[in-house]
């Protein structure tokens, strides 16, 4: 494990550096081969041990029940029984999460926070499939999004399955890849849902 924290973190170092094109390639296979759900291993360690390590390897930071304390560096992942760590927070920021990766996330319990931030991988898709994890639409208080580039009204209104969440405003700003715009809108039915096409 050690070794493979250290391969990929010089790998993800070498994302900064000025190559072609056809480098995307290799890098999007790179992060699908990270974001690859192996059900045995969830399965093995249980849930929370195997979404840690999932959202870890994409570069994501978690937060268990209890700390306080962001856990960020696959090496140090906590040892112990596989029922002490419950994850009760997730930041992905600029990680590379995508849609089928997010099976791993289906027996959490606990997590009441996801922060979605400046994910290239994340589409409407992956907010519609976290929409439908029923053991989220009960824990989920707060999500955050925010420069998430491929994520339009559509994945916004899949969210409407979090009913413990309060009526947020949301505001999709400008016509990003030739969609509309969500102007303001209260997710959960308790007022019309205003769309307009960005001029």
């Amino acid at each position: 494990m050690m070794l493979f924290g250290k391969i990929s973190q010089q790998l993800c170092g070498l994302k900064k550096l000025p190559w072609s094109r056809d480098s995307r390639y290799f890098w999007g296979w790179l992060n699908a081969v990270f974001n690859k759900v192996d059900h045995d291993r969830i399965r093995d360690v249980g849930p929370d041990r195997a979404a840690s390590e999932w959202l870890l390897r994409c570069g994501a930071m978690v937060r268990y029940h209890g700390q306080q304390r962001w856990q960020k560096d696959y090496n140090h992942l906590p040892t112990g029984p596989l029922d002490k760590y419950k994850i009760q927070a997730i930041d992905a920021t600029d990680s590379c999460i995508m849609s089928i990766g997010f099976d791993h996330m289906e027996g959490l319990q606990y997590v009441e926070k996801i922060r979605l931030c400046k994910c290239h991988y994340i589409e409407d898709g992956c907010l519609e499939r976290l929409s439908q994890l029923e053991n989220l639409q009960k824990s989920m208080l707060e999500m955050e999004i925010i420069s998430c580039g491929n994520v339009t009204d559509k994945g916004i209104i899949a969210l409407h399955h979090f009913r413990q969440w309060q009526p947020t405003p949301v505001f999709l700003p400008g016509e990003s890849q030739g969609r509309g715009s969500l102007v303001g809108c209260h997710l959960w039915g308790r007022t019309e849902l205003d769309t307009t096409e960005a001029t």
